[in-house]
């Protein structure tokens, strides 16, 4: 349990980047009220849980649904954290776990960002869900494990209330080179957790079995034919 509540905690809380989207909601509701700022961070963190939790109980229904395998999960869902985390390194904006500038300039003339694009999709982004699909896919054998990627998917979203209360205080706090050191740690280690999974799926989907095997004929075959002769 301890195993799979950290590899969860560790995936989501680089995926969704609590300090990240607490930076940009400071941004983006710089001439709200305190009290605004409150209500706003409670319902976008309420909405994304919500999002992340029907995607978690339900993604399992989907994949087989779609006739989509474990280990294809893993190795896509691996890829494309992997791309995630390397955008995290070398601080770029991809759109997948951060706003587009054209979002963001909507956001700022809207008087509501707690849907969007707080909830979706700066928490609960494409990374996020794929991430939680995955996690629920490796751990659909076990209760427990499953119980571990739920506690730590609600461990990161009060993380990320915590961190929305605080943000004003928090970019003070660490500045921006103190936010980007946060986010470059933790793109590194989204970037090995990503590769692993993609290890797992490969592994999974019996291409390296297959291809023993075929190896392994090759080299017995020309014994054969030796002793036929």
């Amino acid at each position: 349990m301890d195993d799979s509540f950290l590899l969860a905690l560790a995936t989501l809380f680089a995926t969704v980047g609590p300090v990240d989207v607490a930076a940009i909601y400071a941004a983006i509701t710089l001439h709200a009220s305190q009290q605004e700022k409150r209500r706003m961070a409670w319902r976008g963190v309420l909405i994304a849980s919500s999002v992340l939790l029907l995607f978690a109980l339900v993604g399992d229904l989907v994949l087989h649904t779609l006739g989509i395998s474990l280990a294809a999960l893993r190795t896509a869902g691996g890829i494309m954290l992997l791309l995630i985390g390397l955008d995290m390194v070398f601080a770029r904006n991809s759109g997948a776990i951060s706003t587009t500038p054209l979002e963001e300039a909507e956001a700022r003339r809207r008087g509501d960002v707690a849907v969007f694009p707080l909830a979706l999709p700066l928490i609960a982004g494409p990374g996020t869900m794929g991430a939680v699909m995955l996690l629920m896919a490796q751990a659909s054998d076990e209760l427990t494990a499953q119980l571990s990627v739920l506690a730590a998917l609600l461990s990161v979203m009060l993380i990320s209330l915590l961190c929305l209360l605080a943000a004003s205080r928090l970019t003070q706090l660490l500045g921006v080179t103190g936010m980007q050191v946060i986010t470059r740690v933790m793109g590194v280690l989204l970037c090995a957790l990503a590769v692993q999974f993609v290890f797992d799926g490969i592994a999974g989907s019996g291409l390296l079995s297959h291809s023993a095997d075929a190896a392994a004929a090759a080299s017995v075959a020309p014994g054969i034919t030796t002793v036929e002769q």
